[in-house]
């Protein structure tokens, strides 16, 4: 069993087929499928149940998955000791928060570890960033989430045995436009929305969810796009609409939007990591600097 055949057997299990593992890695197909067949013979099992869909890793191929991780990230250590370069982190975050939040958190930790490189990953789906993490691709990823397990909010976590800590809350507002009904109102409840046209994003998208749980079905969704795109409908009266309150801190101030008093509570800005990857050095420096304004209060799922 060698160093190659687990990159190739670690992007095959990522990717799910041959062809998409190969362009990853920059290597001919033919030679992926070799280093797959040389290994599975070395090993003397199937790690991958082959269909016309892709290739999906069978219960030995699972088995392998964190050992693979394991010995890929020890080959990398001891090259970058032996080379004398510089570690270097590899975080993930939400395109929502990696503007908002992520500078602070990299302040953090260049004034305790002065010199360390910090790979930023912007992504758009939650799902991508949790496989990553899952994976070993990323040591550790920011995304937002509420309760006390990960998925509260409405999405499916992986079978990883993630851990997470809460480093920050994300206020919300439920916003309208000026003239709407029910601004100026003391007090909003469920009811007052029926009939309401509330503008988002994706099904997958962390405002639909958290909608979901607070609005529920009394009110009609729109889908229009990202934040920028919400925000200008809004202020033509075209529906109204949940967002992170550090997203419309400007429209509110100016009156160009006003804020429904409506009781939102608040979301988790979340740090989720695999705990095999709390060998990769400076990684507890990364939850430290994350949590310096809240305090440390972990969670395993």
């Amino acid at each position: 069993m060698e160093l190659r055949q687990l990159r190739v057997f670690a992007a095959v299990a990522e990717h799910r087929t041959v062809t998409a593992a190969a362009i990853a890695l920059d290597l001919a197909p033919s030679s992926v499928s070799e280093q797959i067949r040389v290994l599975e013979a070395s090993l003397g099992t199937a790690l991958f149940d082959r269909s016309p869909r892709g290739m999906r890793p069978t219960a030995a191929g699972e088995r392998l998955r964190p050992w693979a991780a394991t010995l890929l990230e020890g080959a990398e250590r001891a090259r970058r000791d032996v080379a004398d370069t510089q570690p270097e982190l590899r975080l993930g975050a939400l395109e929502t928060i990696v503007a908002t939040h992520v500078p602070a958190i990299l302040g953090r930790l260049a004034g305790r570890r002065p010199g360390l490189r910090v790979e930023v990953r912007p992504e758009t789906a939650r799902d991508r960033l949790l496989a990553l993490v899952a994976d070993g691709d990323l040591e550790a990823a920011l995304l937002l989430d509420t309760g006390g397990s990960l998925g509260d909010l409405g999405f499916a976590a992986p079978d990883a045995p993630l851990q997470f800590l809460d480093v920050d809350t994300v206020p919300l507002a439920l916003i309208a436009a000026p003239g709407h009904r029910l601004a100026g109102a003391a007090q909003v409840v469920r009811a007052d929305l029926r009939g309401e046209k509330v503008l988002t994003n994706s099904p997958a998208c962390t405002f639909w969810l958290l909608g979901q749980q607070l609005l529920g079905s009394d009110v009609e969704r729109v889908r229009v796009g990202g934040v920028h795109v919400i925000k200008a409908w809004v202020e033509q009266g075209m529906g109204i609409s949940l967002v992170p309150e550090f997203a419309v801190a400007e429209e509110l101030a100016s009156g160009r939007l006003t804020r429904l008093a409506f009781a939102t509570g608040d979301l988790s800005l979340r740090l989720v990591w695999h705990p095999d990857r709390e060998a990769v050095p400076d990684l507890r420096e990364l939850l430290y600097a994350a949590s310096a304004a809240t305090g440390p209060s972990a969670a395993q799922v």
